[in-house]
């Protein structure tokens, strides 16, 4: 007997299970009215509205739906509401510039786009044939509506289209099915050991990789959503205290925003010996790690990935073996990337690119037949990333092959700054590079010959922020008289990296 798995596997059984708990705290603080608090059965309800309004605006199986917002619960139940009938959810960073958002539509081919009112100006200028602002919630659902039902779920079939910065100038749309965004969820929360008890608070964007898969798990085991728009250190305190927080999902700069508000807080820290952080983008550093253990008394666990692999490829959670050893030792431990998670095989090539092979990496790049085709040389996906395997068969990333940095948890194309910087007509070459920085793990940083000795940073940034979303944007300028460059004229960058990385064991951050 076979039967397809699908996402809607998750909603179908917190409804069946838990049809009367809190399944979302919407968050209170937004433009657009919150939900409030609403009932597995409610979120169901939603998803199932959702569904049939598609279905009224003649939508099909297999089109593409577009969500543009912060976290929220109508972005939660999307995942639901569009994928699990059969329909492929295009969730999109709200950070964008509108040419980004504008292509990324184009692109996917998106028949409905859904957009948070704070970009309703956004909204506007998307060419699409159905858009709508959330909130409207009149326009969103069909309720008391059934969807038609989706004839032949596959789990095969593209669940999700993530857009990724990679090496090119244009992002790259991953598809994941709904195998592999199943299978991804499910070893996901077996390695953090969620239950029905978890209260999971969403301070990772619900956009990048679908939340990591955390929507998923999270409600197909029946714990509580806690929404959270915009992360602030001190709010994820006061969220910590008041809904009894236990799991939370980040970049190193949402562990630093916290420990920063920690300084400041009025009594006990909340969640001592009952919260779980998980981090990934790029390793804290070992101190950071000890300050969450002994400062906040919260455990520490790490996953490395990337969106091609839905995301978790390695796992790095305290074991029994170092229950004995000091704080600093266990956090040396952690900072590495880990070890694979179940079912996921992690190799080198010759030149110590890091691979892996598992039943969640994509199905390939939307349109992009020869990126797919690279990127899945010989049976495994090609993660750009170097790394070697330390004495206990731990992966340890300490390169990366691609031309990307990796800055608050985001991945962010050089090559895509660098022709935003050549845009200007007082640039004459520029190199972009990502350099150590305790807060963001690497800081977006350009080296710029200019033809123009009036033409200063701050415009250079400015005219930056007209193409590029905010945090593609270089942090730093600085202005040289030429860049290193091979015989033949390739730009050699190692040698721009080099002094900002001088003493340090990885080239990474």
């Amino acid at each position: 007997m076979f039967y397809p798995l699908t996402v809607r596997d998750f909603l179908d059984r917190a409804e069946l299970v838990y049809p009367d708990r809190v399944g979302v705290v919407d968050e209170p603080d937004q433009p657009a009215p919150s939900r409030g608090s609403r009932t597995y059965a409610q979120l169901a309800a939603d998803a199932r509205a959702q569904a049939a309004k598609l279905d009224q605006l003649g939508v099909p199986v297999g089109a593409r739906v577009a969500v543009i917002s912060q976290n929220s619960a109508r972005l939660l139940t999307s995942f639901f509401g569009v994928s699990g009938w059969g329909r492929i959810l295009v969730p999109v960073n709200f950070r964008l510039a509108q040419p980004e958002l504008d292509y990324i539509v184009a692109h996917s081919g998106a028949d409905v786009v859904y957009a948070d009112p704070e970009l309703a100006d956004n909204l506007a200028k998307i060419d699409a044939p159905h858009k709508f602002v959330l909130g409207e919630d009149d326009d969103l659902y069909a309720d008391g509506a059934d969807p038609r039902p989706w004839d032949a779920p596959d789990e095969g079939a593209t669940a999700t289209i993530n857009y990724t910065s990679g090496t090119t100038a244009r992002p790259k749309g991953v598809q994941l099915t709904h195998r592999a965004l199943w299978i991804n969820a499910t070893v996901f929360a077996l390695h953090a050991g969620v239950s029905d008890r978890d209260v999971y608070l969403h301070t990772l964007p619900q956009f990048h990789v679908n939340g990591w898969g955390m929507p998923f798990g999270v409600t197909g085991l029946g714990g509580k959503h806690i929404i959270l728009r915009k992360v602030d250190g001190a709010e994820i305190l006061r969220r910590v205290q008041e809904h009894g927080i236990t799991l939370m999902c980040g970049a190193p700069a949402v562990v630093n925003s916290v420990l920063d508000a920690a300084q400041d807080w009025d009594g006990e820290i909340p969640g001592r010996d009952r919260v779980r952080i998980i981090c990934a983008g790029a390793p804290p550093p070992s101190r950071t790690i000890e300050r969450v253990i002994d400062e906040l008394g919260w455990e520490f666990m790490q996953i490395y990935g990337l969106t091609e692999t839905s995301p978790i490829m390695t796992v790095n959670r305290e074991r029994g073996e170092w229950d004995d050893l000091s704080t600093a030792d266990r956090a040396k431990r952690l900072m590495r990337a880990g070890v694979p998670a179940l079912g996921v095989r992690v190799g080198l090539d010759t030149d110590g690119e890091v691979l892996s092979a598992s039943n969640h990496n994509l199905e390939g790049y939307w349109q992009q037949p020869d990126a797919t085709a690279a990127a899945q040389a010989g049976n495994w996906f090609h993660s750009g990333d170097g790394g070697y395997f330390d004495d206990d068969n731990y992966l340890v990333i300490s390169d990366r092959k691609k031309d990307v940095i990796v800055s608050g948890g985001e991945n962010v194309s050089s090559i895509e700054v660098e022709d935003a910087l050549m845009s200007h007509p007082g640039v004459r070459e520029v190199a972009v590079i990502g350099i150590p920085d305790e807060k963001w793990g690497e800081l977006v940083t350009a080296l710029v010959v200019t033809n123009d000795d009036e033409l200063t940073a701050e415009a250079l940034i400015a005219h930056c922020r007209e193409r590029l979303a905010g945090y593609k944007c270089p942090k730093r300028i600085d202005f040289t008289d030429d860049l290193p460059r091979t015989a033949t004229g390739k730009l050699q960058k190692f040698k721009l990296r080099e002094p900002f990385w001088a003493g340090r064991e990885r080239g990474v951050s």
